[in-house]
């Protein structure tokens, strides 16, 4: 029997795989400390205020990865864009394809959606996903920088 490769859109008994992905995600970024997502903050945000979503891959059953996507805006290009927050394949599954058909599977949701642009982004010294993105086409946008302000901060700006 041929195994397959499969995209699905997780649901809310997926949240403890969801979890345990996003803390492989952040220990391959050497960002395991500031995970702070937990099962109930995930439940809240992506299953009942439904503020993005997650598509799930599994190979023969078994998860291998997943997305993590929502919605934001352009206002120069005047419609809705999606931002993929993570985009993460186990390192035992990486080089099979999976990720590219992920992207695919993005593109095809951006496009029936009517959705402008497909975005997100990737840490400046992991060259072998900077290489996986340009050999898809996309490109980066070197004169853009991201800003952040985090807990401590927002508290100290909202009370000015």
């Amino acid at each position: 029997m041929e195994k397959t490769f499969t995209i699905r859109d997780a649901i809310q008994q997926d949240i403890p795989t969801i979890l345990g992905l996003i803390k492989d995600l952040a220990r391959y970024e050497n960002l395991l400390a500031e995970v702070e997502a937990n099962e109930e903050t995930l439940n809240k945000w992506l299953f009942v205020k439904e503020k993005a979503e997650v598509l799930i891959g599994e190979y023969d059953g078994v998860v291998v990865g997943y997305a993590l996507f929502f919605h934001n805006f352009s206002t120069f290009v005047g419609r809705a864009g999606i931002y993929i927050e993570d985009l993460y394949i186990r390192p035992e599954f990486r080089g099979r394809g999976f990720g590219k058909t992920f992207f695919k599977y993005l593109a095809k949701i951006t496009l029936e959606r009517g959705c402008g642009r497909l975005e997100w982004a990737c840490l400046d010294w992991n060259q072998p996903s900077i290489d996986f993105y340009l050999s898809m086409g996309s490109r980066a946008m070197d004169e853009w920088t991201i800003y952040r302000l985090t807990k401590d901060d927002l508290a100290a700006l909202a009370k000015e």
